[in-house]
């Protein structure tokens, strides 16, 4: 794989996020032609099932492809592995909209919504719901407080934003 493609922050974090630190390990030493799961763990120095975990996930995302061959003599299925770097672009976008939509439901929700909190207990109620229980904690019965949401609002369309760049 292109180590250039790694060093990208929003990629790395990407593969962070996906696969971990041993999946990193592993994705750093796959090359843009074929190799087996045996292979890289040779290179690697992780163990068989963490790499072929790896490379499972990275095939569930499709960036991963594997053909098998059966061996005639002892029937044994060998696995060649070869990743996609050109799905890569796809695959991250499909994870920014996915992210975009979280977001903007996430705004929705604080902007048509007005919240209450317990200063004791890290609990957070929408009017109705702190109403229905007179404005007190249900847990401390300790006086629920209006919360400013406004630096949530702020965050999350600031991200929004951020992420209408890509």
């Amino acid at each position: 794989m292109d180590r250039e493609v790694l060093e990208n922050p929003v990629v790395y974090k990407y593969f962070k996020s996906l696969i971990g630190d041993d999946g990193l390990k592993v994705l750093e030493v796959i090359p843009d032609s074929e190799i087996t799961d045996e292979r890289i763990t040779e290179l690697v120095g992780l163990d068989l099932n963490t790499v072929r975990r790896t490379l499972y996930i990275l095939y569930e995302s499709r960036l991963m492809k594997y053909r098998r061959e059966k061996s005639e003599n002892s029937g044994w299925l060998t696995y060649y592995w070869q990743i996609k770097v050109d799905e890569l672009d796809r695959v991250i976008n499909d994870e920014i909209e996915k992210l975009k939509k979280i977001l903007e439901q996430k705004l929705e929700f604080e902007d048509s919504n007005v919240f209450y909190s317990c200063k004791y207990h890290s609990v957070r109620f929408v009017f109705d719901d702190a109403a229905q229980f007179g404005f007190k904690c249900p847990y401390c019965e300790e006086s629920l407080d209006y919360e400013d949401n406004s630096l949530v609002i702020d965050a999350i369309k600031r991200k929004l934003s951020e992420l209408g760049s890509f």
